[in-house]
């Protein structure tokens, strides 16, 4: 299991076959939950040779210093990509930015009378 963000991976290999290749990947969000968006592509076991580029958007979940998989949804093939960017696209258009969260400053302890 990977113990950075940066180390997480979806390429897979099989008895020395590369049966998942990682393509790309995009971090979406890094913290103790981190989400990811991965470009790959799965070797077709019958043809010998790489399917159709696919795209997966998973959680993870840092336990223990390793990150471990809590979900993931698979996007199997450039035109359901193409129709979820278009969707999420449509609905962002108006909406404000987000401002980025401060970062928590803690207050120090309040002292006790003596």
């Amino acid at each position: 299991m990977a113990e950075t963000v940066d180390e997480i991976t979806i390429s897979f290999e099989e008895e020395g076959l590369l049966v998942r290749e990682e393509l790309d990947k995009v971090i979406l969000s890094r913290g103790a939950w981190t989400t990811i968006l991965f470009m790959y592509r799965e070797m077709d076991r019958a043809r010998t040779d790489y399917g159709p580029v696919a795209f997966s958007v998973r959680r993870y979940k840092k336990t223990g210093g390793e990150y471990k998989q809590q979900s993931k949804f698979n996007i199997s093939n450039a035109e359901q990509a193409r129709k979820i960017s278009e969707a999420l696209l449509g609905w962002a258009a108006d909406l404000p930015v987000a401002e980025p969260k401060p970062a928590a400053v803690k207050k120090p302890a309040a002292k006790k009378a003596k």
